[in-house]
């Protein structure tokens, strides 16, 4: 037996080596030495992070090299696992941070361990320090994410993470939670997580499909992070990548004067000089947070198109610089230069100036914020307004007011100066002028108000006009307003006049285009968020196939349009050369012929009809008229068309017509004349036509259905007599001379009517039973001779 104790001991030995001997060396891995301090570990990171990052490399290995780099930086940079790793040469290492786990890695019991002394929690699971206490911590309810967490994204945006307590994958992300948590908190991004067992409704809402999921909210939107890698780098990357477009604006040579010029939007404005590619995430978070009251903007220092900049301001090349500018672009009212500029610094400076010198009332809540309710105060608080409109001309009288209010020494606390536009906040000014002693035209007035509530102020007009400093009454109104405000503020006098004010309008909100946009914008965000391609091309496919078919569906009716217009201005031309009743110009007749046959008989819309009659130049201008006074019940259904057809131009066209709805084709010869007066109704989108003949059977007395049953049958076996009459075929065009049957009255032979001309039909007659026929056409029950396709009409 011995000899198998030393293959159990030989197969043991290689296991154990295969476990500790084949992990790679982190410090290889990063080619820093063991002795490096993080600073050194952090530089290499960074070097090799670039150069290998999926991204950028389109190298096969790039990503499983990523993930190599990453975890040997985390093991690193965390002390207790790098001194494990340099005492016992243990990583820890659980498999890659993915969305993904691997569970295979995580077993209850192997013996080797048992046999080398290394139990599960050491070897195998390795989680002593790994628990999700600090998710327990930061767990907020559903609750408190609608009521805290969403009015906060506003103006700060929070990356939440949903976990389960027996989630491994939820387990791994710990460490890099932690990470996140003291990179990013510090500069003003807020975290929490939620527990998605306790709070299903709020993982309904957000649309949690898997664990761990981490969220960002902004703007009170829920955006998934989609990246299979979880990493300090790859967060960063995906919180910088949904701020608002343009928050922080680049600024340099050309045009600085416009970025500092722009503060009649109402916002202070700040310029960052930063010695680095883009802006700091810090910086954007700032401007994210002030974005209502001050406009960021970024200057490269190192950019040759920002040196004009850098030396109009003396920027120092090698420091993070913050200057803040108001009216006076001149100059800045702070600035600040250091190498990683404090959040908390940031917020004292902007704090102290985030308004102008003389602010606009643009808004409620600007109203609220410079002039807010203090019924509870012991002492007044002033709000010093100048009522004017948007139009430079009133420019300087702002200026002057500006000038004034930087001279007094009255403290923000007590009196704040500020303007408003009157042609915007109408209803603010139609409150002021309602009591006595205000001016009828407040224009250009100063008033003084003090808020005792939300709606309920006090308030008195300055009696003089506001003008410039040139206008000789100028030193008595500003000594007026310097000692009525001097009187108001150390008296308990109450100001005269009171009014109920409402909510002034927001000047600064979006538009309905812009609410669109925004609208647009957002869905195309949640649809590149979730949807994936194999599902967005049969969806873009779908959606080009409907505007392709609408698009279509339009050209083909502006054509049918254009062909109607056409056809209306020369059957206009046509009419009148027949000098047809001029009175009766409600219903037109339309000549058939190659230039209108696309529009009377191909075009034609599903539903629509042309009604054709066919005559000769000699014949026209008599069977129109007739014909005309026929149809004119009908002028007024707009899907029939009426026209006519010159047998002298279209017989080619009339013979193929008839040709196509034969059973079986045939050389067919078709006298001219017999053909005059027929009536054919075409009905272009289903391809068939109906025919009027005074001879055809549906038109002659007495017909009964056996012989309806059997008319198609003589019509496809006409020979000689009259079957074949009403369509022309009759006789050949060798017999049509001047002295036709149809021009005859019936000839005597030995006084009696001969058999030939027994069932002539004369001129005047032929239209007779065209009433009765168009009332069975209109009902449907008129033969229908279908064909294959329409004819061409030659030229």
């Amino acid at each position: 037996m011995k000899w198998k104790n030393w293959f159990f001991l030989t197969c043991s030995l290689l296991a154990l080596g295969l476990a500790l001997g084949l992990r790679k060396d982190p410090y290889e891995i990063l080619g820093v030495k063991r002795s490096a301090v993080s600073q050194e570990i952090r530089k290499a990171f960074k070097h090799l992070a670039k150069e290998w990052h999926p991204d950028k490399n389109s190298n096969p290995e790039a990503e499983n090299k990523f993930v190599e780099i990453t975890e040997a930086y985390e093991l690193l940079m965390d002390p207790d696992r790098r001194k494990k790793f340099d005492n016992f040469g243990i990583t820890e290492d659980a498999p890659a941070f993915t969305n993904k786990p691997d569970y295979s890695q995580y077993r209850r019991f192997d013996p080797l361990d048992d046999l080398f002394g290394f139990q599960g929690s050491s070897f195998r699971f390795h989680f002593q320090d790994r628990d999700i206490t600090i998710f327990h911590k930061l767990s907020v309810t559903t609750k408190a994410y609608e009521n805290h967490l969403v009015p906060k994204s506003y103006r700060t945006p929070y990356l939440i993470l949903f976990y389960s307590d027996w989630c491994f994958a939820c387990l791994q992300m710990e460490p890099i939670w932690r990470r996140i948590m003291e990179e990013l908190e510090p500069i003003g991004v807020g975290v929490a997580t939620v527990h998605s067992e306790n709070e299903p409704l709020l993982v309904k809402k957000v649309g949690v499909s898997s664990l761990p999921l981490m969220v960002l909210l902004m703007d009170g939107k829920a955006m998934h992070y989609k990246e299979s890698l979880f990493s300090v780098q790859k967060v960063v990357e995906f919180v910088r990548s949904k701020f608002p477009y343009k928050l922080v604006q680049p600024v340099n040579d050309e045009n600085i004067e416009m970025f500092l010029n722009s503060w009649t939007d109402n916002r202070v404005r700040i310029l960052i000089c930063e010695n680095h590619d883009s802006v700091r995430l810090r910086y954007i978070l700032m401007a994210y947070y002030y974005r209502d009251r001050v406009a960021f903007g970024f200057v490269q220092v190192k950019s040759i198109h920002a040196k004009e900049v850098v030396q109009r301001f003396k920027v120092p090349l090698d420091k993070d610089t913050l200057l803040l500018f108001n009216e006076n672009t001149e100059r800045p009212v702070a600035s600040l230069s250091m190498p990683d500029i404090p959040v908390k610094t940031m917020h004292d400076i902007i704090s102290n100036n985030k308004y102008l010198l003389l602010p606009r009332l643009s808004s409620q809540a600007m109203f609220d914020a410079l002039c807010p309710p203090d019924s509870a105060r012991p002492r007044k608080r002033l709000c010093v307004i100048l009522v004017s409109q948007n139009t430079p001309y009133h420019d300087e009288p702002r200026q002057v007011l500006r000038q004034f209010a930087q001279e007094t020494s009255y403290s923000t606390e007590r009196v704040r100066f500020m303007y408003i536009f009157k042609e915007r906040q109408t209803d603010f000014i139609s409150a002021l002028t309602s009591g006595q002693n205000s001016p009828p035209e407040p224009t250009l007035h100063v008033v003084i108000i003090w808020r005792c509530d939300s709606k309920r102020i006090k308030y008195d007009w300055l009696p003089e006009d506001w003008g410039n400093s040139e206008q000789p009454q100028w030193n008595a109104t500003r000594e007026r307003l310097s000692t009525t405000i001097q009187r108001l503020l150390q008296s308990a006098d109450a100001l005269s006049y009171e009014a109920i004010v409402q909510e002034l309008i927001d000047e600064h909100a979006q538009g309905m285009v812009g609410r669109i946009l925004n609208k647009i914008f957002v869905a195309s965000e949640y649809l590149r968020d979730n949807v994936t391609k194999e599902q967005l091309l049969p969806a873009l496919s779908v959606i080009g196939t409907v505007l392709f078919i609408v698009v279509a569906g339009y050209f083909m009716a502006y054509l049918v349009r254009l062909e109607e217009e056409k056809i209306a201005k020369s059957s206009s031309n046509g009419m009148s050369g027949g000098k047809l009743n001029n009175t009766q110009q409600q219903l037109k007749l339309h000549e058939l012929r190659p230039e209108t046959y696309n529009g009377m008989v191909r075009l034609l819309k599903p539903g629509c009809r042309t009604i054709v009659l066919l005559v000769d130049q000699e014949s026209r201008k008599e069977l129109l008229i007739k014909f005309h006074k026929t149809v004119w019940p009908y002028r007024k259904n707009k899907t029939l068309m009426f026209g006519y057809l010159n047998l002298e131009k279209g017989l080619e066209w009339y013979k193929r017509l008839l040709m196509l709805s034969l059973p079986e084709p045939r050389d067919l010869n078709i006298n001219p004349k017999n053909c005059i007066g027929t009536v054919i109704s075409l009905n272009g989108h289903r391809k068939y036509f109906c025919m009027y003949h005074a001879k055809h059977p549906e038109s002659m007395k007495g017909k009964g259905s056996k012989r309806m049953a059997k008319m198609t049958k003589r019509i496809s076996n006409y020979e000689a007599g009259t079957n074949g009459a009403f369509m022309g075929f009759e006789t050949s065009e060798s017999e049509d001379t001047e002295n036709s049957d149809l021009e005859q009255g019936p000839p005597m032979k030995n006084g009696v009517n001969s058999d030939r001309y027994s069932n002539v039909v004369f001129k005047e007659n032929l239209l007779d039973g065209l009433a009765n026929w168009l009332d069975r056409l209109f009902e449907g029950s008129t033969y229908r001779y279908y064909i294959n396709y329409w004819p061409d009409f030659p030229n």
